[in-house]
């Protein structure tokens, strides 16, 4: 099969991308000329080190000024900071924080008073050097995708923001950006957008690529204007499988393959193709700058300028069971965590091993009080826990769609190739039970049986489950050669799933909201708009696709079936008319 590792968006542009370090100099060393003050504003990750020592080698007569200089003292920041980061291992709560909280204003001052205009240009680069300079005569933004940045965390290549923290662990690194450091830079973001002169791709270090504003902001329109995929990203972990490994032509040095995130635009990559150059940038940028025309007016108004639908893949073909896990109900996780909602989701079975199973639910007149000291006797003692003594196991095959609103115990045995399709807060799992063993770091997996039995839903029963969670799929519409059915989310949840099987083409109507779709069946399919107002749009088996809601209205076409075949796609949205 065809799977797509790098799909990006062509754009019609009549300037071309300026690739490399010697090319990016020539096209700032033609402006310094006329220029004063030079703002090279960085998103957290980038190698500010680095940039330093090449701006003062590609511009000598320049004063280089960087921003760092004005953080507050280490102590300072963490103190302050501490309400938002916590001493737990894996959770914080999200900040409300913005990044002029790092800063000094004395030192700010003592910056400032170093830039004398009579004396030559003054470059200040950093994290935070647009709020010393405010009104810059040229202003550059180095962005970084945020899967490049977790890659720079595990190589210990990162620091937090305003810290010296290089040698902690990839948790407290993951943590503190999480929720903190790319809140305060996703907000400065938003405040300069309008501002920039260039923007910089700074995912590769040693080919850095640049274009300018008016590129950018061609491709923005350009790109909600028409379906688009993300880049997807995979990562091994202790329960991983092999099936995306040989469907996808992964690399072969990992052990296994067990996460694979396909459409996550906080995290994945959004890939611009000017005249043949790629030009990366994260993807949550799109959604920041094109919120109403990507997400629509209503789905707008309930979640802001976030994308809350995630389509993600989990394998546990020859590997393992998932831990046992529950995820917050709304009210724990705003509580909590500072987060408008929960991770609600759902498991459809992308393909299946004949004796797969999948945790959902509990079994009929469980003690509560006994599993949870069960579990935390299999914590402390390393004693095993009997999931099956209280966690209801259900068969799995192809096509199944089990629903987990929060607060259901759950997870995917082994065995498995699960599409997760879910709401967005992707790292509010609250583990209770991982099987005894090991991270990938070779340290035990964070159990958070604390969190979860305050939102275990202990009425969620055999019956309960059967009738509400597995399988409930409806047939809602059809004609000649294809049929609609309705396979969830539950009520309790905000996303609307529908799968269409179909051998002709398909129009489908987004309704003023973002759709998020992939073949679960079949080969390719061909994208198109019935007015023509996009480019045909290919896709291939189990690649995520958006389509904005400015798109009206599209169809989906199968192309190659053979006789007597047909494709299935799952559609996702967010219910809007409640």
């Amino acid at each position: 099969m065809t799977f797509n590792k790098l799909p990006s968006v062509k754009i019609h542009s009549d300037e071309k991308c300026i690739t490399g370090w010697n090319a990016i100099r020539s096209q700032i060393s033609d402006f310094i000329g006329s220029k004063e003050t030079v703002v090279i504003e960085c998103y957290h990750g980038v190698a500010i080190d680095q940039f330093i020592l090449w701006s003062k080698d590609a511009f000598p007569d320049c004063k280089i000024l960087d921003a760092a200089d004005a953080f507050r003292s280490e102590e300072d920041i963490l103190k302050r900071t501490h309400s938002d980061v916590t001493d737990d291992r894996i959770f914080g709560f999200m900040t409300k924080r913005t990044l002029d909280d790092f800063f000094d204003s004395e030192k700010i001052n003592a910056i400032r008073a170093k830039i004398d205009k009579t004396q030559g240009v003054s470059i200040v680069i950093g994290i935070g050097s647009s709020l010393i300079v405010e009104d810059p005569d040229l202003l550059i933004y180095a962005d970084m995708a945020r899967w490049e940045i977790q890659m720079r965390m595990r190589r210990k290549e990162v620091v937090n923001i305003g810290l010296s923290n290089q040698t902690e662990g990839f948790e407290i690194h993951y943590k503190r950006a999480y929720f903190l450091d790319w809140r305060v830079c996703d907000s400065l973001k938003k405040k300069l957008v309008g501002k920039w002169d260039y923007i910089l791709d700074t995912n590769d270090h040693n080919n850095p690529k640049m274009i300018s504003a008016a590129m950018f902001h061609q491709a923005m329109e350009q790109t909600v204007k028409q379906p688009f995929s993300v880049v997807p990203f995979f990562d091994p972990g202790p329960w991983g499988g092999q099936w995306m490994r040989e469907k996808f032509d992964l690399d072969s040095e990992p052990d296994n393959f067990a996460w694979g995130f396909n459409c996550v635009p906080e995290e994945n990559s959004l890939l611009l193709d000017f005249h043949g150059v790629t030009f990366e940038m994260p993807s949550i940028n799109l959604v920041f700058f094109k919120t109403t025309e990507l997400l629509g007016v209503k789905v707008e108004e309930r979640f802001g300028a976030e994308f809350p639908i995630r389509y993600d893949f989990l394998d546990t073909i020859q590997g393992g069971n998932l831990s046992l896990q529950v995820h917050p109900l709304d009210a724990y996780i705003k509580e909590h965590f500072g987060m408008d909602y929960t991770q609600d989701e759902s498991y459809y079975m992308l393909d299946a091993e004949p004796d797969a199973e999948v945790y959902l639910g509990l079994k009929d007149d469980i003690d509560s009080k006994s599993m949870i000291a069960d579990l935390k006797k299999a914590q402390s003692s390393g004693a095993q826990f009997d999931a099956d003594k209280y966690a209801a196991k259900w068969p799995a095959k192809k096509h199944d769609h089990f629903l987990i609103p929060g607060g259901t115990v759950h997870c995917s045995g082994a065995g498995s190739m699960v599409l997760e399709i879910s709401a967005t807060p992707y790292i509010f799992t609250f583990k209770l039970w991982d099987w005894g063993r090991l991270g990938m770091d070779g340290k035990p997996r964070p159990i958070n049986i604390e969190h979860g039995e305050k939102v275990i839903q202990w009425d969620r029963q055999t019956e309960w489950t059967k009738t509400n969670l597995i399988n409930n799929i409806q047939k809602v519409g059809g004609g000649d050669g294809w049929r609609e059915e309705r396979t969830g989310l539950h009520d309790l949840e905000f996303i609307e799933t529908r799968r269409h099987w179909h051998s002709v083409p398909v129009t489908h109507h987004t309704e003023g909201g973002v759709n998020v779709l992939m073949i679960v069946e079949g080969d390719q399919a061909v994208v198109e708009c019935p007015q023509n107002s996009f480019e045909p749009f290919e896709v291939n088996y189990a690649e995520a696709f958006i389509i904005p809601a400015c798109i009206k209205s599209y169809i989906v076409r199968p192309i190659g079936l053979s006789e007597g075949k047909e494709i299935a796609t799952l559609k996702a949205y967010v219910r809007t008319n409640e």
